[in-house]
């Protein structure tokens, strides 16, 4: 997948403000998204392509002076600076800042949130240098980082040393249904069961989508490469995940595999481990972002009726068929893998064909707000429900596997507690069928 997909307006916007650096002088971008959702990729294409001078500082897990050795470095080769021989992090910062007031760069510092393990301190040392010398250095200080809750913490938490100091803030989404489909027709792998297949392995995420192309070069079977010893993606939770869950990993796998087999009430996942998990589940919300809360649309913010869902769709696959089979992975008893998803994919994958269906109608844009329905009981469950209060209008949408298999006066009937509690008055209501009998067709119309 070496062609360059979406992320245009990012691209624009970080190449407009390298290329006017000189004029505006210091500038600050922060970006951040999930582990493999493309960010260091973009800013390659962003730079490279720009022709933008630019150096690439990644913040790894070492001792400080081992990043400060390394560091300089990349600044003696890159910059051709000699004699350069910084004893901190610190006087790295300030040598770069001092540099750009001659000469203008883009400065990259990669997983910028993992100062926080290595240099706390850092972070007041650069708000510190910033604030001097922003004005006189032609500098576009990039910061990027993974952890989400971590990086907004650190820019918009108003007692952290670099408050408000980004100029601009980038969230990097995975890649959205239709560049998906954009990428499976380029590599002639495009319909309706394939696109499910590949949303359930991909999620959208650039990296396994480059995967899945090479897989589906190879093999007629997808699963046959994708489930074998020479696969990336039979580790790749394991090496996503651990580092940052560090020493409580175990408990988070243990909750996510938990959710990945259906259990997504607080209290279905407490049974199923026979643990207290109310904390556990708050950090892997907010602070790891791998989870995501949903309430029965027609519910108030601070509803208990919570279910939790894994956010990435390759993760969801990776703890329902690989972790749950950690086992037979040790064992490299890939056959019987291979097997237990042949058994329980067309189930599983019926139920991810809904977040599928939700994400083509939340690109279509054109809905002010999107979700489910279930009663008090848990039951009258609606799989989505689309609401445009501009045009007035509701759409209410059953997803099944076939389309032989929706009814739409059962949907209009479990429908009625559900409009009661909207209260919405003249809104044209639109009942839907979704399946993969359709998907082609409802992408078309949507995206």
């Amino acid at each position: 997948m070496k062609k360059f997909y979406n992320r245009q307006k990012e691209l624009d916007a970080l190449q407009a403000v390298s290329g006017q650096i000189a004029e505006t002088k210091g500038q600050l971008s922060v970006m951040v998204g999930r582990r493999r959702v493309g960010k260091t990729r973009l800013l390659n294409e962003a730079f490279h392509q720009g022709n933008t001078r630019f150096l690439y500082l990644f913040i790894s897990r070492k001792s400080e002076s081992s990043l400060v050795d390394e560091f300089a470095e990349i600044i003696n080769s890159e910059l051709g600076v000699k004699f350069f021989q910084p004893q901190s992090l610190r006087d790295i910062i300030e040598f770069l800042l001092d540099y750009t007031k001659q000469k203008p760069l883009t400065v990259i510092i990669d997983e910028f949130q993992d100062i926080d393990i290595v240099c706390p301190a850092l972070f007041s040392d650069i708000q510190n240098l910033w604030d001097a010398n922003k004005r006189e250095s032609m500098m576009h200080l990039v910061c990027c980082g993974s952890l989400y809750s971590m990086m907004t913490k650190i820019f918009k938490g108003k007692d952290e040393p670099l408050f408000n100091r980004d100029d601009r803030f980038f969230k990097i989404q995975p890649l959205q249904p239709s560049y998906l489909a954009e990428v499976m027709k380029d590599h002639h792998q495009f319909d309706a069961e394939n696109m499910l297949q590949w949303w359930c392995l991909s999620g959208g995420i650039p990296k396994y989508l480059e995967w899945l192309t090479r897989f589906s070069a190879e093999s007629d079977d997808l699963f046959e490469a994708v489930i074998s010893e020479f696969s990336p993606l039979i580790k790749e939770g394991t090496h996503r995940l651990v580092e940052d869950f560090g020493s409580e990993h175990r408990v988070y796998f243990d909750i996510l595999g938990a959710i990945s087999k259906g259990n997504t009430s607080r209290a279905r996942i407490e049974n199923f481990l026979d643990m207290s998990v109310g904390v556990h589940l708050e950090k892997l919300d907010e602070v790891f972002d791998v989870i995501t809360k949903k309430r029965p649309i027609s519910s108030k913010e601070n509803s208990r009726d919570i279910r939790y869902s894994i956010s990435d769709p390759f993760l969801n696959f990776w703890f329902r068929f690989i972790h749950a089979n950690k086992s037979a992975v040790e064992m490299e008893n890939y056959e019987y893998i291979r097997k237990y998803i042949e058994r329980d994919f067309n189930v599983y994958s019926g139920l991810e064909l809904e977040s599928l269906f939700t994400a083509i109608l939340v690109e279509s844009k054109q809905f002010g707000k999107i979700g489910g329905y279930w009663d008090a009981k848990g039951h009258n469950e609606i799989d989505i429900v689309a609401i445009n209060d501009l045009d007035k209008k509701i759409l209410i949408a059953e997803v099944k596997r076939q389309q032989k298999r929706y009814s739409e006066a059962k949907l209009i009937e479990k429908s009625h507690d559900l409009l009661k509690k909207l209260s919405l008055k003249g809104y044209d209501i639109e009942y839907r069928g979704f399946s993969l009998d359709n998907l082609t067709e409802t992408m078309k119309e949507y995206i």
